[in-house]
Order: C-alpha cells, then sequence, then structure tokens
C-alpha cells in the first residue's frame, strides 16, 4: 500500500510517517518511480510505533525494542533485547517520566491549594 492509504488506515498524518522512516521505525519498499510501498504489517506497526510513543517512549529506545516485538497486539519486549544499552535508557526514561510525574504532582497541589484560598466553596472538588 501507499503512504497515503497508510495514513488513512492508521490515522497518522503521512508526515509522521516519513518521520518514523527517517527515525528507523518504519522499512518501506521503494517502487521503481520511488514511491514508498508498505506491506500490510505497516498498520499494525505504526500502530505499535504510536502506542509507545503516547506512552512516553523516546524514538531512540522504540528503535532499541521495536524488533523484538513480533506480535501486533503485543507491546511488551522480548528479555532478549533487553541489553545493557536498551536497559541504560530505559532506566533513565523511567527517571525522566518519574521526574515529570512528580512535578506535576506538585503543580497539582499547588492549583488545589490556590482554588482553596481563592474559592473555598468549591475547595473540596477535583481539580
Amino acid at each position: 500500500m501507499r503512504i497515503g492509504e497508510l495514513s488513512r488506515r492508521t490515522g497518522v498524518p503521512t508526515r509522521m510517517l516519513r518521520y518514523y522512516e527517517e527515525q528507523d521505525l518504519l522499512h518501506p519498499d521503494r517502487a521503481d518511480n520511488g514511491y514508498r510501498s508498505y506491506p500490510e504489517a505497516a498498520v499494525y506497526r505504526v500502530q505499535q510505533i504510536r502506542g509507545l510513543l503516547d506512552s512516553g517512549l523516546t524514538t531512540e529506545i522504540i528503535r532499541n525494542i521495536l524488533p523484538f516485538l513480533d506480535r501486533p497486539d503485543q507491546l511488551h519486549p522480548h528479555p532478549d533485547c533487553l541489553t545493557a544499552e536498551t536497559t541504560a535508557l530505559l532506566r533513565g526514561e523511567a527517571e525522566r517520566i518519574q521526574a515529570r510525574i512528580d512535578c506535576l504532582g506538585r503543580n497539582l497541589r499547588a492549583i488545589r491549594e490556590y482554588l482553596a484560598a481563592v474559592a473555598p466553596d468549591h475547595a473540596g472538588e477535583q481539580a
């Protein structure tokens, strides 16, 4: 299938599909005229990439674990892909995500404290 059809079937803009190719996440064949040609399995691969990106992983980490995701519904890498480099990347990513969670928690508390101060009648409501 061509890039436009893959875009329609996955909901991912063609520009992003080209970016995934630049990041070595997608590997389309090229027709004689230079057009990209994607196999049917690319639909599932793009869905995996989107799911991993949405979970906060970087393209570098995804590039390291993607070869080990052999089933369309599997988003857990096989233990064989946990090289020292991948393990370090994942640990760093976990620390980055935790720092973001901590920051969001502080921001949420500050917003709730502010709301309690300026709108005490609504202090118990979830922000």
